[in-house]
């Protein structure tokens, strides 16, 4: 896909209407609630986080606060960054923040750790899907990404293709991360090389067509 193609993404629907709010808001909750479910399969896999997560879990280390309270709080700081890219927040956004930290730690308690190998590497293949294909519907429903997609999307509008944004971006928390003593392994390796693809083939599965440009803000 073009970047001309991938600038559409950083659009957003700031006003919808009730039609549009039924239609954009299921695909962008089940988008999040994914992404929570993916952090925690990472986790229980034990085999390496994604490279987000490494950041994440060496500062949960660091701080004694939660994993998600963690990922909640840098997704604040995150969305800061948007300020001189004129990134647009929406509704989507706005539950964002909450959702996915909230979903990890009420879910991480209740999935139990596992010394099998055949069940890691699953957990560790179903997190990759889960994190491209969650992160395709809910930047794909318009209503807002989230603070890191946010970031992404908006970079990827000045020129570059999302995948290509995306593993630079994914690469270089992975430095971070790995500085802060977060766990890396194999499947942290698999995440900043095919996530960027995965979510790249996402988005133009589940990018819904924006219609009424009175309800858009872009760029």
């Amino acid at each position: 896909m073009s970047s001309r193609a991938d600038a559409d993404y950083s659009q957003v629907v700031l006003l919808p209407s009730a039609t549009e709010l039924r239609r954009r808001l299921p695909p962008s909750i089940l988008g999040m609630v994914l992404i929570g479910l993916s952090i925690c399969t990472s986790v229980r896999s034990a085999l390496g986080l994604s490279p987000c997560d490494v950041f994440h879990q060496g500062l949960a280390e660091h701080t004694g606060i939660s994993l998600g309270v963690v990922v909640i709080g840098v997704g604040v700081v995150v969305m800061l960054t948007w300020i001189p890219l004129h990134q647009r927040a929406g509704i989507g956004t706005l539950i964002n923040v909450v959702l996915i930290g909230t979903v990890v730690d009420v879910v991480l308690p209740l999935l139990p750790e596992t010394d099998v190998m055949a069940w890691r590497v699953a957990l560790m293949i179903v997190s990759l899907v889960g994190f491209g294909v969650g992160g395709g519907r809910y930047i794909g429903s318009a209503l807002g990404p989230g603070p890191r997609d946010g970031l992404m999307t908006a970079i990827a509008a000045r020129g570059f293709a999302v995948w290509k944004v995306r593993t630079v971006i994914e690469v270089s928390v992975l430095v971070l991360g790995v500085v802060l003593g977060g766990t890396v392994g194999p499947g942290t390796i698999l995440n900043a090389v095919a996530l960027g693809p995965i979510t790249h083939v996402a988005l133009r599965r589940f990018h819904l067509p924006l219609h009424d440009s009175r309800e858009v803000m872009g760029e």
